[in-house]
């Protein structure tokens, strides 16, 4: 089974691979109970994350989602990187494609599958639903300093 390289550590950040993004097929993501899903990759671990979850799927042609999901508190950003499909959450079904953005609540029931005819690639991101408040945005949180951008001396 292919697995993700660590590329570099720091005491704030964690920097990994998964490899060629048109690899991303050999990855397998095992379940328990002998349910395995091929293609898929989650990142949050190998990347020390503590807010969210990542995960890489490719889809080949006519291929789709295993199985029907929802979540309890998570809610999930899916960036289609490549290739076409249908996306389905509760009754609607709808049309996607490379650079196609959703956003899921947690209660949404949610699938997709692969209608081209080439691979389609998904990138998914999942994190607390509500865990945003109307003033806690990138720019009031980010704070921007002096520090020269890129120094002499970096390693």
């Amino acid at each position: 089974m292919k697995e993700i390289k660590t590329l570099r550590e720091g005491s704030n950040f964690t920097a990994v691979t998964v490899g060629k993004l048109d690899k991303v097929s050999e990855y397998s993501l095992p379940l328990g109970e002998g349910v395995v899903i091929n293609g898929k990759v989650f990142t949050g671990g190998a990347l020390k994350s503590t807010g969210m979850e990542m995960s890489l799927q490719t889809f080949a042609p006519g291929e789709g989602s295993a199985f029907v999901h929802a979540h309890k508190e998570h809610e999930e950003l899916y960036m289609v990187i490549s290739g076409e499909g249908e996306f389905r959450v509760d009754d609607a079904l709808f049309e996607v494609g490379e650079g196609s953005l959703v956003r899921v609540a947690p209660a949404g029931k949610r699938a997709l599958r692969n209608t081209g005819n080439g691979p389609m690639l998904v990138m998914c991101i999942q994190y607390k639903a509500n865990s945003f408040g109307s003033e806690d945005t990138p720019a009031a949180d980010g704070i921007i300093l002096e520090d020269e951008v890129f120094p002499d001396g970096l390693k």
